[in-house]
Protein backbone atom coordinates (compact mmCIF):
# COMPACT_ATOMS: atom_id res chain seq x y z
CA UNK A 1 0.00 0.00 0.00
CA UNK A 2 1.80 3.23 -1.37
CA UNK A 3 1.40 6.68 0.77
CA UNK A 4 -1.36 9.16 -0.96
CA UNK A 5 0.00 11.19 -3.21
CA UNK A 6 0.20 14.79 -3.11
CA UNK A 7 0.30 16.47 -6.54
CA UNK A 8 2.86 17.99 -8.77
CA UNK A 9 2.65 21.66 -9.76
CA UNK A 10 1.92 22.03 -13.66
CA UNK A 11 2.95 25.45 -15.51
CA UNK A 12 1.91 25.77 -19.47
CA UNK A 13 3.91 27.62 -21.97
CA UNK A 14 6.27 28.75 -19.15
CA UNK A 15 9.10 31.65 -20.03
CA UNK A 16 12.49 31.51 -18.41
CA UNK A 17 11.56 35.21 -17.17
CA UNK A 18 8.78 33.24 -14.88
CA UNK A 19 10.27 29.80 -14.61
CA UNK A 20 12.95 32.08 -12.77
CA UNK A 21 10.91 34.51 -10.60
CA UNK A 22 7.72 32.63 -10.31
CA UNK A 23 8.48 28.63 -9.86
CA UNK A 24 12.39 28.46 -9.24
CA UNK A 25 12.64 30.23 -6.20
CA UNK A 26 10.12 27.62 -4.26
CA UNK A 27 12.50 24.29 -4.50
CA UNK A 28 9.48 22.43 -5.45
CA UNK A 29 9.35 20.14 -8.23
CA UNK A 30 6.99 21.26 -11.47
CA UNK A 31 5.73 19.98 -14.48
CA UNK A 32 6.52 22.51 -17.65
CA UNK A 33 4.18 22.21 -20.61
CA UNK A 34 4.10 23.80 -24.16
CA UNK A 35 7.83 24.53 -23.92
CA UNK A 36 9.20 24.22 -27.89
CA UNK A 37 11.71 21.61 -27.58
CA UNK A 38 12.48 21.25 -30.87
CA UNK A 39 11.54 18.87 -33.99
CA UNK A 40 12.92 15.84 -31.69
CA UNK A 41 9.34 15.16 -29.98
CA UNK A 42 8.13 14.40 -33.70
CA UNK A 43 11.05 13.21 -35.00
CA UNK A 44 12.46 11.13 -32.79
CA UNK A 45 11.02 7.57 -33.69
CA UNK A 46 12.68 4.02 -33.61
CA UNK A 47 13.68 4.07 -36.89
CA UNK A 48 15.11 7.95 -36.92
CA UNK A 49 17.20 7.25 -34.25
CA UNK A 50 18.81 4.29 -35.42
CA UNK A 51 19.21 5.22 -39.08
CA UNK A 52 20.99 8.62 -36.86
CA UNK A 53 23.10 7.80 -34.76
CA UNK A 54 24.11 4.24 -36.55
CA UNK A 55 26.64 2.12 -34.96
CA UNK A 56 28.17 3.87 -32.12
CA UNK A 57 28.29 1.61 -29.29
CA UNK A 58 27.01 2.27 -25.74
CA UNK A 59 27.31 0.85 -22.70
CA UNK A 60 23.43 -0.67 -21.48
CA UNK A 61 21.96 -1.98 -18.19
CA UNK A 62 20.41 -5.08 -18.78
CA UNK A 63 18.05 -6.55 -16.17
CA UNK A 64 15.61 -9.20 -16.22
CA UNK A 65 13.40 -7.38 -13.61
CA UNK A 66 11.44 -4.21 -14.39
CA UNK A 67 12.55 -2.82 -10.59
CA UNK A 68 16.41 -1.94 -11.07
CA UNK A 69 18.18 -2.12 -7.97
CA UNK A 70 21.75 0.00 -7.96
CA UNK A 71 22.22 -1.23 -4.32
CA UNK A 72 22.54 -4.81 -4.94
CA UNK A 73 23.39 -4.57 -9.06
CA UNK A 74 20.43 -6.85 -10.44
CA UNK A 75 21.39 -5.68 -13.36
CA UNK A 76 24.37 -6.40 -15.78
CA UNK A 77 26.32 -3.84 -18.22
CA UNK A 78 26.49 -5.37 -22.09
CA UNK A 79 27.94 -2.91 -24.82
CA UNK A 80 25.96 -2.65 -28.06
CA UNK A 81 25.57 -1.06 -31.36
CA UNK A 82 23.13 1.77 -30.78
CA UNK A 83 20.89 0.60 -33.72
CA UNK A 84 20.39 -2.60 -31.99
CA UNK A 85 20.22 -1.53 -28.82
CA UNK A 86 17.48 0.79 -29.91
CA UNK A 87 15.34 -1.87 -31.26
CA UNK A 88 15.56 -4.26 -28.30
CA UNK A 89 14.91 -1.41 -26.05
CA UNK A 90 11.48 -1.11 -28.29
CA UNK A 91 10.58 -4.75 -28.23
CA UNK A 92 8.42 -6.49 -25.56
CA UNK A 93 9.87 -9.77 -26.21
CA UNK A 94 13.65 -10.11 -28.11
CA UNK A 95 14.40 -12.95 -30.56
CA UNK A 96 18.28 -11.87 -29.18
CA UNK A 97 19.01 -11.28 -25.90
CA UNK A 98 21.36 -11.55 -22.70
CA UNK A 99 19.52 -13.07 -20.48
CA UNK A 100 15.80 -13.74 -21.25
CA UNK A 101 13.24 -12.72 -24.06
CA UNK A 102 11.73 -10.20 -21.86
CA UNK A 103 14.89 -8.63 -20.27
CA UNK A 104 14.68 -4.69 -20.21
CA UNK A 105 17.19 -2.39 -21.77
CA UNK A 106 18.51 0.70 -20.22
CA UNK A 107 20.83 3.67 -21.43
CA UNK A 108 22.09 6.22 -19.38
CA UNK A 109 24.61 8.16 -21.85
CA UNK A 110 28.37 8.69 -20.44
CA UNK A 111 31.26 11.15 -21.33
CA UNK A 112 33.35 9.63 -23.75
CA UNK A 113 35.84 8.58 -21.14
CA UNK A 114 33.38 8.50 -17.90
CA UNK A 115 36.39 9.11 -15.77
CA UNK A 116 37.29 12.33 -17.04
CA UNK A 117 34.21 13.64 -19.32
CA UNK A 118 30.57 14.29 -18.33
CA UNK A 119 27.44 12.82 -20.86
CA UNK A 120 26.74 16.07 -22.98
CA UNK A 121 24.34 14.88 -26.06
CA UNK A 122 26.04 17.23 -28.18
CA UNK A 123 29.20 15.71 -27.78
CA UNK A 124 28.37 12.07 -27.38
CA UNK A 125 25.22 12.21 -30.51
CA UNK A 126 25.57 15.71 -32.16
CA UNK A 127 23.36 14.32 -34.88
CA UNK A 128 20.61 13.91 -32.59
CA UNK A 129 21.17 17.22 -30.47
CA UNK A 130 20.58 19.40 -33.71
CA UNK A 131 17.07 18.28 -33.51
CA UNK A 132 16.39 19.04 -29.65
CA UNK A 133 16.30 23.12 -27.98
CA UNK A 134 17.14 22.46 -24.21
CA UNK A 135 15.25 25.37 -22.20
CA UNK A 136 18.16 27.37 -21.10
CA UNK A 137 16.12 28.58 -18.11
CA UNK A 138 19.29 29.33 -16.25
CA UNK A 139 23.15 30.73 -17.04
CA UNK A 140 25.47 29.32 -19.72
CA UNK A 141 28.03 28.76 -16.79
CA UNK A 142 26.15 26.97 -14.47
CA UNK A 143 25.44 23.75 -16.84
CA UNK A 144 26.52 20.35 -16.07
CA UNK A 145 25.60 17.77 -18.40
CA UNK A 146 23.19 16.64 -20.52
CA UNK A 147 22.40 13.00 -20.15
CA UNK A 148 20.54 10.61 -23.04
CA UNK A 149 18.51 8.17 -21.64
CA UNK A 150 16.20 5.45 -23.55
CA UNK A 151 14.27 2.89 -21.12
CA UNK A 152 12.57 -0.44 -22.66
CA UNK A 153 8.71 0.21 -21.06
CA UNK A 154 7.82 -0.80 -17.88
CA UNK A 155 11.40 -0.05 -16.42
CA UNK A 156 11.52 1.32 -12.87
CA UNK A 157 14.95 2.94 -11.61
CA UNK A 158 15.48 3.16 -8.18
CA UNK A 159 14.87 5.88 -5.62
CA UNK A 160 17.84 8.68 -4.89
CA UNK A 161 18.81 12.38 -5.07
CA UNK A 162 21.16 14.34 -7.44
CA UNK A 163 23.06 17.02 -5.95
CA UNK A 164 22.10 19.84 -9.05
CA UNK A 165 19.27 20.99 -10.17
CA UNK A 166 17.84 19.22 -13.36
CA UNK A 167 15.03 19.14 -16.41
CA UNK A 168 13.67 15.90 -17.10
CA UNK A 169 12.51 16.75 -20.56
CA UNK A 170 10.47 13.43 -21.85
CA UNK A 171 10.91 13.31 -26.00
CA UNK A 172 8.42 10.30 -26.18
CA UNK A 173 6.65 8.05 -24.02
CA UNK A 174 4.95 8.40 -20.54
CA UNK A 175 6.94 8.31 -17.59
CA UNK A 176 5.44 8.20 -14.16
CA UNK A 177 7.33 10.04 -11.68
CA UNK A 178 7.31 9.72 -7.24
CA UNK A 179 8.75 12.35 -5.25
CA UNK A 180 10.17 12.86 -2.18
CA UNK A 181 10.80 16.04 -0.04
CA UNK A 182 14.44 16.21 0.91
CA UNK A 183 13.38 16.96 4.77
CA UNK A 184 11.89 13.36 4.72
CA UNK A 185 15.58 11.80 4.24
CA UNK A 186 15.11 9.73 7.49
CA UNK A 187 12.13 7.67 6.29
CA UNK A 188 13.65 6.77 3.27
CA UNK A 189 16.16 3.84 4.22
CA UNK A 190 19.19 5.67 2.41
CA UNK A 191 22.54 3.81 1.49
CA UNK A 192 24.62 6.50 0.19
CA UNK A 193 22.44 8.83 -2.25
CA UNK A 194 19.93 6.02 -2.88
CA UNK A 195 16.73 4.56 -1.25
CA UNK A 196 16.77 0.84 -0.30
CA UNK A 197 12.73 0.84 -0.68
CA UNK A 198 12.63 -0.49 -4.60
CA UNK A 199 8.84 -1.03 -5.03
CA UNK A 200 7.54 2.29 -3.69
CA UNK A 201 3.40 1.55 -4.68
CA UNK A 202 3.65 -1.69 -2.44
CA UNK A 203 7.03 -1.64 0.17
CA UNK A 204 7.67 -3.80 2.38
CA UNK A 205 6.33 -1.97 5.74
CA UNK A 206 8.00 -4.76 8.38
CA UNK A 207 11.10 -4.45 6.86
CA UNK A 208 10.78 -0.20 6.20
CA UNK A 209 7.76 0.80 8.66
CA UNK A 210 8.69 4.48 8.80
CA UNK A 211 8.49 4.43 4.78
CA UNK A 212 4.63 5.46 5.18
CA UNK A 213 6.07 8.64 7.06
CA UNK A 214 7.49 10.15 4.06
CA UNK A 215 5.23 12.31 1.98
CA UNK A 216 5.01 11.09 -1.62
CA UNK A 217 3.92 13.49 -4.57
CA UNK A 218 3.37 11.94 -7.90
CA UNK A 219 3.11 12.98 -11.88
CA UNK A 220 2.91 11.82 -15.11
CA UNK A 221 4.86 12.78 -18.47
CA UNK A 222 3.85 12.75 -21.43
CA UNK A 223 5.74 13.43 -24.87
CA UNK A 224 6.88 17.42 -24.84
CA UNK A 225 7.02 17.17 -21.22
CA UNK A 226 9.73 19.14 -19.22
CA UNK A 227 9.36 17.93 -15.16
CA UNK A 228 12.09 20.39 -12.98
CA UNK A 229 13.42 18.57 -9.96
CA UNK A 230 15.21 20.96 -7.53
CA UNK A 231 18.43 19.37 -6.08
CA UNK A 232 17.86 16.88 -3.07
CA UNK A 233 14.47 15.51 -3.87
CA UNK A 234 14.52 12.53 -4.28
CA UNK A 235 12.52 10.75 -6.80
CA UNK A 236 11.83 7.26 -8.54
CA UNK A 237 10.94 6.46 -12.18
CA UNK A 238 8.99 4.68 -14.09
CA UNK A 239 8.79 4.30 -18.23
CA UNK A 240 5.27 3.38 -18.80
CA UNK A 241 6.05 3.31 -22.78
CA UNK A 242 8.96 2.73 -24.27
CA UNK A 243 10.25 6.07 -24.50
CA UNK A 244 13.26 8.56 -25.07
CA UNK A 245 14.51 11.27 -23.17
CA UNK A 246 17.27 14.29 -21.98
CA UNK A 247 18.00 15.54 -18.26
CA UNK A 248 19.98 18.61 -18.01
CA UNK A 249 21.76 19.28 -14.70
CA UNK A 250 22.66 22.46 -14.11
CA UNK A 251 24.92 23.97 -10.86
CA UNK A 252 22.82 25.38 -8.34
CA UNK A 253 25.47 26.03 -5.77
CA UNK A 254 29.01 28.35 -6.87
CA UNK A 255 31.22 25.65 -9.01
CA UNK A 256 33.57 25.66 -6.00
CA UNK A 257 31.00 24.02 -3.78
CA UNK A 258 31.16 20.87 -5.70
CA UNK A 259 33.85 17.60 -6.20
CA UNK A 260 35.73 18.57 -9.50
CA UNK A 261 36.39 14.85 -10.14
CA UNK A 262 32.43 14.43 -10.16
CA UNK A 263 31.63 13.50 -13.41
CA UNK A 264 27.77 12.30 -13.02
CA UNK A 265 27.09 14.88 -10.82
CA UNK A 266 25.94 12.83 -7.92
CA UNK A 267 28.87 12.94 -5.26
CA UNK A 268 27.61 15.66 -2.39
CA UNK A 269 29.31 18.83 -2.15
CA UNK A 270 32.82 18.89 -1.04
CA UNK A 271 31.53 20.72 2.38
CA UNK A 272 28.96 17.98 2.95
CA UNK A 273 31.37 15.44 2.30
CA UNK A 274 33.95 17.18 4.55
CA UNK A 275 31.46 17.30 7.38
CA UNK A 276 30.45 13.62 7.25
CA UNK A 277 33.98 12.65 7.28
CA UNK A 278 34.15 15.04 10.83
CA UNK A 279 31.44 13.08 12.16
CA UNK A 280 32.90 9.80 11.41
CA UNK A 281 35.71 10.80 13.21
CA UNK A 282 33.20 12.55 16.32
CA UNK A 283 31.68 8.71 16.35
CA UNK A 284 34.75 7.22 17.02
CA UNK A 285 35.90 9.45 19.12
CA UNK A 286 32.61 8.68 21.46
CA UNK A 287 33.48 4.77 21.21
CA UNK A 288 36.04 5.56 23.86
CA UNK A 289 33.15 6.09 26.58
CA UNK A 290 31.23 3.34 28.31
CA UNK A 291 27.29 2.92 27.00
CA UNK A 292 25.79 5.09 29.23
CA UNK A 293 28.10 8.09 28.44
CA UNK A 294 28.38 7.43 24.85
CA UNK A 295 24.30 7.18 24.87
CA UNK A 296 24.13 10.64 26.43
CA UNK A 297 26.66 12.62 24.50
CA UNK A 298 25.33 11.41 21.01
CA UNK A 299 22.00 12.18 22.02
CA UNK A 300 23.63 15.85 22.89
CA UNK A 301 25.50 15.92 19.35
CA UNK A 302 21.96 15.67 17.40
CA UNK A 303 20.56 18.23 19.85
CA UNK A 304 23.58 20.31 18.80
CA UNK A 305 22.85 19.57 15.05
CA UNK A 306 19.62 20.30 14.86
CA UNK A 307 19.85 23.53 17.22
CA UNK A 308 22.93 25.18 14.21
CA UNK A 309 21.73 23.41 11.28
CA UNK A 310 18.25 23.12 10.67
CA UNK A 311 16.31 25.26 9.08
CA UNK A 312 12.61 26.19 9.41
CA UNK A 313 12.55 28.00 5.73
CA UNK A 314 11.19 24.55 3.98
CA UNK A 315 8.45 22.56 3.84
Amino acid sequence: MAQPAGPVAWHSEVSRERFQQDIYPLRKPAVLKGIDLGTCTTKWTVDYLSQTAGTKEVKIHVSTVPQMDFLSKNFIYRTLPFDVFVRRAAEVKHNEYFISEDEKYYLRSLGEDPRKDIADIRKQFPSLAEDIRIPEYFEKEQFFSSVFRISSAGLQLWTHYDIMDNFLIQITGKKRVILYNPRDAPYLYLSGTKSEVLNVDNPDLEKYPLFMKARRYECSLEAGDVLFIPALWFHNVISEEFGVGVNVFWKHLPSECYDKTDTYGNKDPTAASRAVQILDRALKTLEELPEEYRDFYARRMVLRIQEKAYSTNYE
